[in-house]
């Protein structure tokens, strides 16, 4: 039940966020969303790199000074995961929404929706292999160092999932459906858990690969996507400071609780 629990965080945190749009009047101001992104995106390269890198180098040890290897291939895996999602995806930012027409702002935004989405997958994921390596035995992942990645990665959701309903607001869709549709680009992440999990045979053998896999497909989203949004304009550094507060928080989540 603790596992259950544990791949539920990530879930609870984008459902919070999303539960953001009920308190909100009309749009979400350009200082919240860089705050929120910065934070964002502190949290997913600390999480890439405490949660997943570290312990994806420690996992192939045994390759003596090859074992940079699986950290390596895994994580160039992720990137072009992610990159061929951009090119699936219409590539987006959603400050640029609020210069364009009604449709043109909608339809970006519903495409927000799906590609936050997809790119939730890969994190789910990681949750999953982290609690695979868990329940088979290994000895570098702990129940504490898997329940701080969950939480990490349930911090970083509640921005991701205001980041979503409250645009959708703005558009003028109805409270219940923005929250909805937040909720909904977060529910991918427990049954990716769950579904690595249930096929930890599979997966524990190839744990250094997933793991730095779930790292480069997380700091592609943080480069391509977060850092944009949080610089552009006016007072960037607010969304820096955020970034280095989300950053410590994670490193302290992962420290403490690993």
């Amino acid at each position: 039940m603790n596992i259950f629990y544990g791949i539920l965080i990530p879930f609870l945190g984008t459902s919070l966020g999303a539960a953001g749009v009920f308190f909100m009047k009309k749009s979400m101001s350009e200082t919240l969303q860089r705050i929120l992104t910065g934070f964002a995106a502190g949290v997913m390269v600390a999480a890439s790199v405490w949660s997943l890198l570290i312990p994806s180098l420690e996992q192939a040890e045994s390759m003596g000074k090859w074992s940079f290897i699986p950290a390596v291939c895994g994580f160039w895996l992720g990137i072009l995961f992610l990159l061929l999602l951009d090119h699936t995806i219409p590539h987006l930012h959603i400050g640029s929404q609020q210069t364009e027409g009604p449709k043109t702002r909608l339809q970006k935004t519903t495409m927000l929706v799906l590609a936050v989405t997809l790119h939730n997958i890969p994190e789910g994921m990681a949750v999953g292999v982290v609690y695979a390596g868990y329940l088979t035995g290994n000895e570098s992942i702990t129940a504490m160092g898997a329940l701080a990645l969950a939480i990490g990665i349930a911090i970083q959701n509640f921005p991701e999932g205001a980041i979503i309903s409250m645009p959708l607001r703005a558009e003028g869709v109805g409270k219940g459906k923005a929250f909805l549709g937040g909720v909904m680009s977060g529910i991918v992440e427990p049954i990716g858990a769950l579904l690595t999990i249930l096929a930890a045979g599979l997966v524990v053998p190839a744990l250094p690969y997933l793991l730095s896999f779930a790292a480069g497909a997380m700091i592609y989203v943080v480069v391509e996507e977060l850092i944009p949004e949080m610089s552009e304009g006016t007072h960037s550094n607010i969304g820096t400071i955020f970034f280095a507060v989300g950053f410590s928080v994670m490193m302290i989540l992962d420290v403490a609780l690993g």
